[in-house]
């Protein structure tokens, strides 16, 4: 079920509120969990059971871990922290790299004459997610950082929370802890302030998103011998704007649906393309997913803290695991290199931390821009032959143009809608659009707010009515 469906915005979302309101308050988290988990199973159907099996391991397993004073049983605490984790991990890697690895080894094997039999298992919507959310859950309460909790329904509904679920924003456990066994009070003025950033992001998705997406996809499905300078910088351009209104209209669409149910999750995006160096990107761009690989692989690797060798091993590690993380793919793996690499020579050369002149700041903003946009090639290619075709000819101008199926895709309306999201993009790195429309009282924040109610909602809602959404991008994560 997605956000942009009239299934949602106009049946499960008004029922979900109500309810809301209308239950008595110890009742929310557990009309939160029923319907979470409504949810996640019209879109998953069979493998909710993994979902369920996975929280059931998780929350028993919580319940051991909690330290004591005397450090009792630490040997055994260890053991099941290490077990549960390594459940989580093979879980994943079972239910998502299992046809990767198949098609590997059946590549191998035809190499001595021979042949693997290639499976593919059915990706169970948002398991990258979920599993992050379940490691969080046993690291915070082994390291103390949280207890454990002891209701099932509050478990459940850190989990499965239908706003975060499926694609983010990835959030962890510390953070939300302590908002699970509050009882949440001005329940009006939570939805009051949670739609209005929800209907921002409806617009991202629906407005500018999907009306990019057939250009995108016509750009990236040219053949390589039709393929040229201008339908490969068009198409990486698109996709980089497509990516990015329709992940960032997704978090606060979750973000402005969490504030509703009366939960605050966490900012996911921070403006990035504004950003001057990619280390400066990593901090804007899927936020939630760039602390959680802080938090639980980069600082207990040794972080930076042990000379610069160790460090740009730790980084190396990270990206590769951000890279596969993404999907089980060589394009995934090489852009994660992309980015960990860049990230080395950044600090190798020191610019991830030495200040930017004003003079200097527009040509490194526009370098990282570039840099970003050749990445996100690889990330949208379906395999490497593909993403090297499209950078080969982004580096060899030529005066072809388009042809005529990419022509015909890049409308007159596709042109405003690519022109208005550019605006958009430079417009400065402060303030963001998000919390600002969810917090701020000032006068521009109002007309904002007023415009993304009025005109920006009625047509999304009108293009929503008219079945021209699309899933969003970061479900096949």
């Amino acid at each position: 079920m997605s956000f942009a469906s009239p299934l949602f915005l106009w049946i499960f979302l008004p029922l979900v509120l109500g309810a809301i309101l209308l239950a008595p308050r110890p009742w929310r988290n557990g009309i939160v969990a029923v319907s979470s988990l409504i949810f996640y199973a019209v879109g998953a159907g069979p493998t909710t059971l993994l979902l369920l099996l996975t929280m059931a391991v998780n929350f028993v397993a919580g319940q051991n871990l909690e330290p004591d004073e005397w450090a009792l049983a630490a040997r055994r605490k260890r053991i099941t922290l290490i077990s549960v984790i390594t459940f989580n991990v093979a879980s994943l890697v079972v239910w998502k790299y299992f046809g990767f690895l198949t098609e590997q080894l059946n590549g191998f094997a035809q190499l001595f004459g021979g042949d693997f039999p290639i499976t593919h298992l059915v990706l169970p919507i948002g398991i990258s997610f979920y599993t992050f959310h379940n490691i969080s859950y046993v690291v915070d309460i082994y390291r103390g950082e949280r207890p454990a909790l002891r209701q099932p329904v509050s478990y459940v509904t850190y989990i499965s929370m239908f706003p975060q679920l499926v694609a983010g924003p990835i959030v962890r456990y510390r953070e939300i802890a302590d908002q699970l066994p509050q009882e949440r009070t001005h329940r009006l003025d939570d939805i009051a302030a949670g739609f209005p950033r929800f209907a921002l992001g409806l617009c991202k998705k629906v407005i500018i998103a999907d009306s990019l997406s057939p250009l995108v996809e016509a750009c990236f499905s040219t053949p390589g011998d039709e393929m040229t300078f201008a339908i490969a910088w068009l198409g990486a351009i698109t996709y980089t704007l497509q990516l990015y209104f329709d992940f960032s209209g997704y978090s606060d669409m979750a973000i402005g649906l969490g504030r509703m149910l009366g939960f605050r999750l966490p900012e996911n995006f921070a403006r990035p393309y504004s950003s001057v160096t990619v280390t400066e990107f990593w901090r804007r761009w899927h936020m939630s997913l760039s602390r959680w690989f802080r938090d639980y692989v980069y600082i207990p690797l040794g972080g930076n803290r042990h000379g610069a060798a160790r460090t740009y091993r730790n980084l190396f590690i990270v990206f590769v695991l951000t890279g596969f993380w993404h999907g089980a793919n060589w394009t995934y793996l090489v852009w994660g290199l992309y980015h960990g690499a860049l990230l080395i020579i950044e600090r190798g050369f020191h610019k991830d931390t030495s200040p930017v002149s004003t003079g200097h700041r527009t040509a490194r903003r526009a370098l990282t821009l570039a840099l970003v946009v050749v990445g996100w090639v690889f990330f949208r290619s379906t395999d490497l032959p593909q993403a090297l075709t499209m950078i080969g000819h982004m580096l060899l101008p030529d005066f072809t143009g388009l042809t005529d199926v990419v022509g015909q895709a890049f409308t007159n309306q596709r042109l405003i809608i690519l022109l208005c999201a550019v605006a958009i993009v430079f417009l400065p790195a402060h303030p963001v659009t998000g919390p600002l429309l969810e917090s701020s009282r000032s006068k521009p924040a109002t007309i904002l707010r007023a415009t993304v109610m009025t005109v920006g909602l009625l047509y999304a809602a009108i293009l929503v009515a008219t079945g021209t959404f699309s899933p969003f991008l970061y479900y096949q994560f």
